[in-house]
Parts: C-alpha cells; structure tokens; sequence
C-alpha cells in the first residue's frame, strides 16, 4: 500500500461511525448468535467441514448479519462482494457473478456474495441467482429483517439454509461497550472516560439487543463531551440512546410475533407480559379495532365457558374502542387483557365446534332426525316429520329423554377450571338422560305425557 493509499484508508476510518470500525476482524471477536455459532453447532460445523454453501441470515437490525457474512469469506477463503437489494439491479447483480465466474476459472478462488435485505429483490432479481447457486459458483450469503419463508422465493429458500439471528443480550452488549471503550485502535480507548455501572448496565438493555445502536449512542454520549475525564453516568446514557420507535411493521413479522406474544401471554395467565406487549402494540400505532377483535376472539377461544363474563366484557372493551378512541381506549384494552389473563381457562368451546365441524365436512353425522324436522308446513305431518318430539319444558327438570343427533358423540368436554366445574356436573345429568332417550326400548317420559295433553304442548319450531 503507497503511502496516498495509506492515507485515503486512514480518513475514510476516521469517517466511519464506532459500530463499522468496531467490527470483528476475525471469528473468535464476534460476540452472540451462539445457537449456531457455538462449538458444535450447524454453522460452525460446516465451517469446520468447509461446506459452506449458501445461507440466509433473518434477524433484528444490529445482531450481526453483515459482520459474520464478512467473517465467512474470510474463513472460507472466498472473495467478499456486497450488493445492497434496496440500490442494486439485475445489472449489477450479473457483472458479479460474471467476474465470480472469471475468477473461479482462472484462480479457483469462489466468490461469497452478500446481499443486504435480500427481500428487497423481486422474483426476476432472485430467481437471477438460481443456477449460479446451484452450480457452486457463487455462496450467496443473504440478509433479511423480515422472514424469509414469506419474502424469499420457495426455490432460493430451498437452496438455503437459513439461520436464525436472535437480539444480543445484554451481556454481550456489555462486552461489545468495553471492547468500544479500551480500544485505542478502533475505539474510544484514546478518551478518559469514566463508565458507570448504572450508564453501561443501561445501555447494554435500553438497546434492544441492538450492538449498533448501543454502539452508536456511547459514541455520541462520548464525542458531544465538553470535558474530560468524562463520568458517563445512567443520565447522559439516557441522553444518548434517546428515545426508539418500537421495532415493529404492522404488516411485517414484528405485527404477527408481537400479538401471538399478547395472546399466548394471556393463554398463559401472565397479566404482567400481556399489558407490556399490548403497550408495544399501541406505542408502535396498531390499529386498536385489530387488537380488540383479537381479544373478543380469545374470550371465547381460551376462556370461553370457564368464565362466562370474560366475552361480554370483551366486547365491551370492543365497543369502547369505537366510543372514546385513542388514548383513552388504551384503559378499556388494558382492563380486557388484564381480566381475561387473569381468569380460568378453558379451550372446551374451540376443541368442540372444531371437532364437530371436522365431522361435518366428512360427512360423518347423520341426516336430521325426523322428530326434529319442521312440522309447520302443510303436509309435513303426512312425511311424519315432528312425530314423537319431546317438548323439554314439559319436563320436570326442562330435559327430555330425546335423542337430538341420530349418533352419540361428545363434542363439548368441559374443564374442572372456573364455571366448567358446574356445567360439567350438570353434563353429567343431563347427558345420562340423553342417553336414555337413544335406547329405542324406552317410551320417552314426554310421550306419555303428551298423550294426556291437546296438542302435545307448544308445536316444535
């Protein structure tokens, strides 16, 4: 390198922010995603094994995607190239796999091409891919925030692993701001700075499991100083970071995990994780219409008949929604998460009309029985439609033993939690009188009854 190159790499590092010159040179500094980095597992074995072929990084902003695609050429020998999906085009895409192809064939060097937010590129820009990756010229190393089950084609999916990036913990963000903070080189190790417990432990979970944006709030809270020795304390980290728009797109991955968080929250009795992912929702502009309906749904999918209260006071959440708006309405969805988290479960109603729904589509339930058909119309008599109905308020207990199916299943199966302990003890009752009804050797009650009765009581609907 002459001593002008030396130069122009020294400005263009002064010009970058803390996180880009803090990146990892090698393997061993990468911090988090040990799940597949870690002794053992999938990626670090295919790196031991050198079959690396290509991948998909999906993940948060910040947990590393680009850094380890840098570090995999570097292991894997190959020559890094980086297109970024949302500035590059079919063009550009194919004069590198047209130099990747040069360079196989005269160096026998690969080409580890990486493309930031991959699900950026339309089908024709994927599918351009396709062969090249196939044929091994090319180890395509690409990086998506949004799932790539849903935003990749099946076909370059298929060619893939894809690995899971997951929001770094706080302790390794603690690693990653000491690394910043000692550094003299890259980092901030030239500045007297004196880091507080309470500042670091902060930022380290104010982030979001962002290194990035960790990174980027100690540089400021450093570089605005107006004197030194600086005592970074919880305040200026507070100053720094400033205050971050909820990681969440409502038509993206974040709006589906962050309310599948809110339900299985409130399926799981925890009132506390339910009201903190129903603030997410709101603080990031869901539409509160959305986050009602999906708790009218729940009062009756979770709760249902253990608690009877829990549905009317869902829809009355619903109702309140429309009647007072934002922000008062957060207190209606909040009392309507709270109560339903709170109250005994039961997914009873859901597993009943399911299975018997399943039947239906079978075909596997008889035709209506005759006693229950219509009988209001002229000539329906003749066809013998209502004869031998069993009016149930003729009953001394309003039950007839009367067979209403034409076979025997139990769909309903209520929980011993909450008001299903008392329907199922009436169940019991009630379907041991059913069930005598279906023996074809026992004269109903209603019938000798309706014998000494005009009309047999009120005419069935």
């Amino acid at each position: 390198m002459s001593l002008f190159e030396a130069e122009e790499e020294a400005h263009r590092r002064a010009a970058q922010p803390l996180a880009a010159r803090m990146r990892p040179r090698t393997l061993s500094e990468f911090v988090g995603q040990e799940h597949i980095l870690g002794e053992g597992k999938a990626l670090r074995r295919l790196l031991k094994a050198d079959r690396l072929g290509s991948v998909i990084f999906y993940g948060p902003p910040g947990t590393g995607k680009t850094t380890l695609a840098r570090l995999l050429a570097g292991e894997t020998k190959s020559v890094f190239r980086q297109i970024s999906a949302v500035m590059g085009g079919v063009k550009e895409l194919r004069e590198v796999i047209d130099e990747a192809h040069r360079r196989l064939e005269a160096e026998g060097r690969r080409t580890l091409l990486f493309i930031d937010e991959i699900h950026r590129f339309n089908r024709a820009q994927q599918e351009v891919l396709l062969p090249h990756v196939e044929e091994g010229v090319i180890v395509l190393v690409g990086a998506t925030t949004e799932n790539p089950f849903f935003t990749v084609t099946s076909a370059l999916v298929s060619r893939s692993r894809v690995f899971p990036f997951q929001p770094l913990a706080p302790s390794e963000i603690r690693v990653l701001l000491q690394r910043a903070l000692q550094d003299r080189e890259r980092g901030l190790g030239d500045y007297a700075v004196q880091m507080s417990e309470e500042g670091l432990d902060f930022l380290a979970r104010a982030c979001d499991g962002d290194a990035r944006r960790a990174l980027s709030a100690l540089e400021v809270g450093v570089l605005s100083a107006e004197r030194f020795p600086l005592h970074f304390t919880r305040a200026l980290a507070e100053e720094a970071l400033q205050r971050k728009a909820a990681v969440y797109d409502r038509g993206g991955d974040a709006h589906y995990d962050t309310i599948s968080a809110l339900i299985k929250s409130i399926r799981g009795s925890d009132p506390d994780a339910a009201v903190y992912w129903l603030a997410k929702m709101l603080e990031a502009g869901e539409d509160v219409r959305f986050v009602a309906r999906r708790l009218v749904i729940l009062a009756s999918e979770d709760v249902g008949n253990a608690d009877p209260a829990a549905l009317p006071l869902a829809m009355a959440a619903a109702q309140a929604c429309e009647y007072v708006g934002l922000p008062e309405c957060r207190l209606n969805l909040a009392q309507a998460a709270i109560y339903l988290a709170c109250a005994p479960k039961s997914n009873a109603v859901i597993a009943a009309i399911d299975a018997a729904i399943a039947d239906v589509r079978e075909d596997r339930v008889a035709p209506v029985p005759v006693h229950l058909r219509d009988a209001h119309y002229a000539g329906a008599r003749r066809l013998g439609h209502g004869k031998d109905y069993q009016y149930a308020h003729n009953e001394p207990d309003g039950i007839a033993a009367q067979d209403y199916l034409g076979v025997e299943k139990e769909y309903y199966r209520p929980t011993e939690r909450g008001f299903e302990q008392e329907l199922s003890r009436r169940l019991v009752t009630i379907r041991e009188k059913l069930r005598r009804g279906r023996q074809p050797d026992c004269e109903p009650e209603a019938s000798r009854d309706r014998k000494a009765l005009p009309g047999g009581g009120p005419a069935s609907p």
